[in-house]
């Protein structure tokens, strides 16, 4: 589960001959939306929000049985894709080469095992962990001519990762297509801003404290400008369970099977896609602090933001170049 994000307006002195705000709000992939825009028709685009929101669930869910991701795990026939599948298929080959691997969409038996999906929780044993791994890894898995071809029948797709954040990106685009250029659309605390409120120069998104909290939203850490840019954040924080009094979150390092061990408690990317965004963010938390930075060299066009603990256990942020900048004061 991704650590929670709120967006806000930038509110300043008020001029009654401002726009007002269209504020549109739902539950959608087994979590909430809250989308603000101005529009000079004053339209409502609710409807068609939610519309587009289910269509997308019936393609990459897991969480829906008759989903195209579904029925590809299922190894039916004759299964079409359509264009957000191949989007997500496509950016997750990217991302994970990117990051040799740390980010992987084929873990998805790994995850029904541990508990973090559809399935039921299984006992956890080296020999299970091992039997799973030998068809966990993306280069098992290809897309010819619209079509997924596997190297073995048992491979399976979990996009859930990151496609919380592409449907940001998608609902970003419709509003354009619309005509509307200044807005902020937050699904289950992934954000995209595209141009300002009018009269303003920038949205304002508040990041939580990485706190072990599964109920609720922490109390903020920083505020950051958002225009034109998308962030989305994963931690551990939301997503775990204590066994033996080991903690174990849901963040599975595809090459051990296991939750990946290292000192970073939550992980926020800028980019200008939130699919970007959100599928680093995923891949940074399983590489740890130092393969982070190593990344980042790599990759000059994101922003990263990283709380991590130090040897003693205190809590340490670590800010890319050019993200102090975003901070509001």
């Amino acid at each position: 589960m991704k650590l929670a994000l709120f967006a806000s307006l930038f509110f300043c002195n008020c001029v009654y001959s401002q726009p007002l705000p269209m504020v549109v709000s739902g539950e959608a992939q087994g979590t909430t939306f809250e989308i603000t825009y101005y529009d000079s028709l004053d339209r409502n685009f609710l409807p068609e929000i939610v519309v587009l929101l289910s269509d997308f669930d019936q393609s990459v869910s897991t969480y829906q049985e008759s989903s195209i991701i579904s029925r590809i795990n299922r190894n039916e026939r004759k299964v079409k894709t359509d264009v957000y599948f191949r989007t997500c298929f496509l950016k997750a080959k990217e991302i994970w080469q990117a990051t040799n691997g740390a980010f992987d969409p084929t873990v998805f038996p790994l995850v029904n095992a541990w508990g973090w999906g559809p399935g039921k929780k299984q006992e956890i044993t080296p020999h299970l962990i091992d039997s799973l791994l030998d068809f966990v890894g993306f280069d098992k898995i290809n897309l010819e001519k619209n079509k997924v071809v596997k190297s073995d029948p048992r491979v399976s797709l979990d996009f859930n990762a990151f496609a919380q954040g592409y449907s940001v990106d998608v609902v970003s685009e419709f509003l354009r297509s619309k005509g509307v250029k200044s807005f902020i659309v937050e699904i289950g605390g992934e954000v995209y801003a595209g141009a300002p409120p009018p009269g303003k120069e920038y949205w304002t998104v508040s990041i939580e404290q990485p706190l072990e909290n599964k109920i609720s939203k922490n109390p903020g850490l920083l505020d950051v400008k958002l225009v034109n840019r998308a962030v989305a954040t994963s931690g551990n924080n939301r997503k775990f369970f204590i066994e033996d009094g080991i903690k174990y979150a849901h963040h599975l390092d595809p090459k051990t099977g296991y939750p990946a061990k290292n000192n970073l408690l939550a992980v926020s990317v800028f980019s200008n896609q939130c699919i970007t965004s959100d599928a680093t963010a995923t891949g940074i938390l399983v590489m740890g602090y130092e393969r982070c930075l190593t990344y980042l060299n790599t990759h000059p066009d994101l922003q990263i933001l990283l709380i991590y603990s130090d040897n003693s256990g205190e809590l340490k942020q670590f800010i890319s170049p050019g993200l102090e900048k975003m901070f509001v004061e």
